[in-house]
């Protein structure tokens, strides 16, 4: 369905007031295939729920809504298997999960976007990744309207990394994700504030609510201030480059990874540099959460570009280490290099 309405406002978190030449709600892979074939002359963008991206101007061609709808359950006897259509919200896919007895997605609740956008980001949160969950992927082929399936492995997936950010970038869409729930349950307390509260957290349904509880009382609701939640990615710096900075901050929030690989919590960085509630032009850092950037109202994308760079800039000048965006950059022509936009 193709929408006479050409703002992008409400699509976007950030509220920007950005506007497409063309919208589009696909709920079905028909109007998906269609589209594609009928505006190539032009740029071609899929949105989800607009959670991860910050526009840089007007939209200079056609942008795609995935509203694909449809969840789907099967079971052994030791493992739930879901199927779940990538226009699905996200949170309410996981809380829908833990109201049937489905354990397994409960530290990922309250995430933003859509079920689709969850592989390209491998999306994570309190020690949980969308990898650990993730049986495989469904993807349609737009220029052979095939549909392929992608297996775990087959997703690459790292750090905020795949392979839909790459090989399946351009002329793909995520049409389905499958996920494998052991009927097991072992919970995952092992970060931060829910492994101070380890004792109360018995059940999916109590780490599902402390998780929401956290979140909530750090993260702005976008509907009250426009973001995107987690604006910088957690860098992941050597073990020397650690260490140093442990010299002078002993209680820098620091998690070990392999090779001598040691990540460092990007929000901790922002705010020791002296930027938490830092505002400039209707854009600002958010006074609770230092990783959040917002839009006090009336922000235009330049001034979140602007103070996305402030930071960035600020932070190496303190700490010799380079933040890099989680949130993709959209610009007229379609995604630009969120690095390079700052540089």
């Amino acid at each position: 369905m193709t929408c006479s309405q050409t703002s992008l406002k409400s699509l976007n978190t950030f509220g920007l007031s950005v506007s497409a030449e063309r919208i589009v709600y696909a709920r079905n892979t028909e109007t998906l295939i269609e589209s594609w074939k009928a505006h190539q002359e032009k740029p071609w963008l899929l949105m989800g729920g607009g959670s991860n991206m910050l526009f840089l101007d007007d939209f200079e061609g056609t942008v795609v809504v995935n509203q694909l709808k449809g969840i789907s359950i099967e079971q052994t006897s030791e493992e739930w298997l879901i199927h779940c259509a990538a226009g699905e919200n996200w949170h309410e896919f996981v809380k829908f999960t833990v109201k049937e007895g489905m354990a397994g997605l409960e530290n990922l609740a309250l995430i933003p976007g859509t079920v689709g956008s969850a592989p390209i980001q491998n999306i994570g949160a309190y020690g949980v990744e969308l990898k650990d969950v993730c049986a495989y992927v469904d993807i349609l082929d737009l220029n052979q309207n095939q549909m392929l399936r992608v297996t775990n492995k087959e997703c690459l997936f790292g750090y905020r990394e795949s392979i839909f950010k790459h090989q399946y970038r351009q002329g793909y869409v995520i049409t389905a994700v499958g996920f494998r729930l052991a009927k097991e349950w072992q919970p995952t307390l092992s970060y931060g504030p829910l492994k101070v509260a380890e004792a109360s957290l018995t059940t999916p349904q109590s780490i599902f609510d402390k998780v929401c509880e956290i979140r909530r009382s750090k993260l702005p609701d976008p509907a009250q201030i426009g973001n995107a939640g987690s604006f910088f990615k957690n860098p992941i710096i050597p073990t020397r480059d650690a260490e140093a900075i442990k010299r002078h901050y002993p209680n820098a929030p620091f998690y070990p990874q392999c090779d001598n690989l040691v990540k460092i919590a990007a929000g901790w960085l922002i705010d020791q540099a002296g930027l938490k509630g830092y505002v400039a032009n209707h854009a600002g850092v958010h006074p609770q959460q230092a990783l959040v950037l917002i839009n006090l109202g009336g922000a235009q994308p330049k001034d979140l570009v602007n103070m996305a760079k402030h930071v960035r800039d600020t932070v190496y000048n303190k700490f010799e280490i380079w933040l890099e965006p989680e949130v993709r950059f959209i610009g007229p022509m379609g995604e630009v290099n969120a690095v390079e936009a700052l540089s």
